[in-house]
């Protein structure tokens, strides 16, 4: 077997109103259509889907509370940091710098569902 491409991550919402919020208003990603019967909503990223999959009593707890990127998360690139910094502080959702040093931070969706955004210029 050789897989040549990943296709799609899901992730598991409480509340899709505010979890669709969070990834069109803040993050910016392009909602696309879904045909499926079950509560939803898909975003393209690229040649990459995020599939937003509702669970009422979705409760994400972090196994790690003082690094978030040591928790399961996914990450999304950014050509300017300052600007997803100023964009999430301005909307009042909390981040951690990461530790490495590197330009990238953590943040969290409405149901602590952890994102990196990190800075990769393509100059």
């Amino acid at each position: 077997m050789q897989i040549n491409q990943c296709l799609h991550g899901a992730v598991l919402v409480s509340d899709l109103e505010k979890a669709e919020q969070f990834y069109t208003q803040i993050l910016g990603l392009s909602k696309i259509e879904r045909s499926l019967k079950y509560p939803g909503a898909w975003y393209q990223v690229g040649n990459f889907q995020i599939h937003l999959i509702v669970h009422p009593d979705y409760q994400r707890e972090l196994t790690n509370t003082q690094k978030w990127g040591r928790n399961p998360h996914f990450a999304f690139a950014v050509d300017n940091l300052d600007e997803a910094k100023q964009r999430l502080e301005t909307n009042g959702y909390p981040f951690q710098m990461s530790a490495s040093g590197r330009a990238a931070l953590f943040t969290q969706d409405p149901d602590r569902n952890i994102i990196e955004i990190a800075e990769m210029r393509g100059d």
